[in-house]
């Protein structure tokens, strides 16, 4: 039995030793409670053997003051070049240097703060190895846009979330109606069996906003999926099943705005982060003043400060560390979650020489990766061609983007099918349209549509007439260019781009109940039919065409509203003739012996017929053929 007097005296020892211990042992309990000094990490971890080895890292607490705290790293991975305390003392900034010879692991970062010290371990991990991850995207691909909340629902558990202002509504127009990252998951055979090699899905991150945020261009974190959608992980799995089925993921970005219940609209590290006005203040969206010579000041400072919407503040990319922030933020996500390419929305609206820095970082650290820039210039081909890279602008701008959006191309196709012929009408305006390609450096890297989530569906646009809707989509697979197509536009999907909405409608099939059911084929008219038929045939026999995606080009001016092109490359020559007549034509092919020269047979792409007269080719009315020559 154990006396109480020896029991007294152990309990006397055990508090000694406990007030003895040491600092380092005392330093380790508070480690272990350190998340709780910071409500955020921005970027919360960062990668070994990056090119740019220098990293900003931002902290913050909304309720304390944490721009006093001494920093010191005591660890050769992480060397501390200056700690930046802003107007805001919620925030702190850190510019550190990876040394090049840093191993992965977690580094101590120490704060003190009046005789209180803790220590933070920031993550570093490796650069991921593998050459082939990140592939890009070019004129061998088609783009298949998805608009994620109205594609397909397939987790109901992350309709509504506690936390989010708004949940599904699908009856509302303007709602979220619930599609998500695990629908476009369920439904990627359904994609790839259609002959698209990449997916361009509109915003996933998170747009926490209190009305009409379906749409994801008010972001409210730009490291975070919307849990709506599903998570990063979810994110990262369908990325990974992407890749194992040879399709690649190209994210939208939005640099030019955020959400204005983003958290650093709403607690800002400094005034000048977002464009302030005396009163609300858009832009003009004119965004072809920017390489306009003769533009005004007043003019300038509305269209690149304005405001995209009331809930759209825009950012000041002129502030260098917010400027840093977002150049990091889109380098974080490559080699995260290891996507293909960026689309960067409203690429003119931002300031264009911090533009030009972004692609340069995003390129310099991945020479493969692919960006495209929403650059809506409507029939401006010369205002386009300015922001690609390597133009010879006569202000001397360069962009370093390796890709525009042709909308010269999108507004010319649908008027050409629709109006009768003449010099510069009908067949003649898209032989106009590429005569001008000279002022793009690269004309095969445009992005080339007919239509996307803010425009009248291509189909609409002719008339809701299934050979014009054919004529201009052979047109866009067969010509120059890197082709997009829009989601339903393989099942003739309707909408007038006046309301965004009737654009964005739910894909028939996507949602438990649904009456109709696409995705199975169930429920298709005969036009939806021949039209799905038509885009597998084609896009599956594009694939395996270089000739297509990089042959040369020649056409030939049209005569009586028909226009002859040809694509080639080495020996294979492929003949494209579009006749937009009434009536059916026969086309004498002596004019084209410069191309067809040895050529005597013919196969029909879309028909399979062979034949060997190829001085006289007999196309039917309002007709697209695509002859492979032999």
């Amino acid at each position: 039995m154990v006396s109480n007097v020896y029991k007294i005296e152990m309990k006397k020892i055990l508090i000694s030793l406990f007030l003895a211990l040491p600092l380092c042992f005392q330093l380790q309990i508070v480690v272990a409670q350190s998340t709780a000094n910071f409500e955020r990490v921005e970027p919360a971890f960062w990668w070994t053997g990056m090119k740019n080895n220098e990293l900003q890292i931002l902290f913050y607490n909304s309720k304390i003051d944490i721009s006093k705290y001494e920093v010191s790293v005591k660890n050769g991975n992480i060397i501390l070049l200056e700690k930046i305390a802003v107007q805001n003392p919620h925030y702190l900034f850190l510019r550190v240097q990876i040394s090049p010879k840093a191993i992965a692991g977690k580094v101590p970062i120490r704060f003190s703060s009046k005789g209180k010290t803790f220590d933070f371990m920031y993550e570093i991990k490796s650069k991921s190895q593998d050459r082939n991850r990140i592939k890009g995207f070019d004129a061998s691909d088609v783009v298949y846009l998805i608009m994620p909340d109205r594609f397909a629902n397939a987790n109901l558990k992350n309709d509504s979330i506690a936390g989010f202002y708004e949940g599904t509504h699908r009856e509302k127009l303007f709602g979220r109606h619930g599609g998500d990252i695990q629908g476009i998951v369920e439904h990627l055979e359904y994609i790839e069996e259609l002959g698209v090699t990449t997916l361009w899905l509109n915003p996933v991150l998170e747009n926490n906003q209190k009305k009409e945020s379906y749409h994801g261009y008010a972001i409210t974190d730009l490291y975070k999926v919307d849990a709506r959608f599903g998570t990063n992980d979810e994110y990262l799995r369908l990325i990974d099943k992407a890749h194992s089925m040879g399709m690649k993921i190209v994210q939208d970005m939005v640099i030019n705005h955020i959400g204005n219940f983003h958290w650093m609209v709403t607690d800002p590290p400094e005034n000048n982060w977002i464009h302030q006005f005396p009163e609300f203040t858009r832009s003009n969206y004119r965004g072809q003043l920017i390489s306009d010579p003769y533009r005004s000041k007043y003019d300038s400072i509305r269209m690149v400060n304005g405001w995209f919407d009331y809930t759209m503040p825009d950012v000041n990319q002129s502030n260098s560390m917010f400027a840093q922030y977002l150049i990091q933020n889109s380098i974080w996500w490559i080699e995260y979650a290891g996507i293909d390419g960026i689309r960067m929305d409203t690429y003119p609206y931002p300031d264009k020489y911090f533009m030009a820095r972004w692609a340069k970082a995003v390129t310099d650290e991945y020479p493969q990766f692919g960006i495209v820039g929403e650059v809506w210039l409507q029939n401006s081909i010369p205002a386009t061609a300015y922001w690609q890279k390597g133009i010879k602008n006569i202000d001397g701008y360069d962009s370093n983007l390796p890709s525009v959006t042709d909308f010269p191309f999108c507004f010319a196709v649908p008027k050409a099918l629709s109006e009768g012929a003449g010099w510069d009408t009908g067949m003649s305006r898209l032989y106009e349209l590429l005569s001008q390609d000279f002022l793009y450096p690269n004309p095969n890297h445009n992005l080339t549509f007919l239509d996307n989530h803010d425009m009248t569906r291509f189909y609409r646009a002719v008339g809701m007439d299934l050979n014009k809707f054919k004529m201009g989509l052979t047109f866009l697979f067969t010509t120059r260019g890197i082709p997009q197509i829009y989601y339903g536009t393989e099942v003739l999907m309707d909408g007038d781009g006046s309301v965004h909405p009737q654009v964005r409608m739910d894909y028939p099939g996507g949602w438990a109940g649904d009456s109709l059911d696409y995705f199975e084929g169930k429920g298709l008219t005969s036009n939806q039919i021949e039209a799905t038929n038509f885009l597998k045939k084609i896009l599956n026999w594009r694939k395996s065409k270089p000739v297509i995606h990089n042959g040369t080009l020649k056409h030939f001016i049209p005569e009586n509203n028909v226009y002859v092109y040809f694509r080639t490359l080495n020996r294979e020559v492929v003949m494209v003739i579009i006749n937009a007549n009434d009536t059916e034509t026969s086309l004498t092919t002596t004019r084209f012996e410069e191309v067809m020269k040895g050529k005597t047979k013919f196969k029909n792409v879309m028909t399979d017929e062979v034949g060997d007269n190829l001085q006289t080719i007999k196309i039917q009315a309002n007709t697209a053929m695509v002859l492979e020559l032999e």
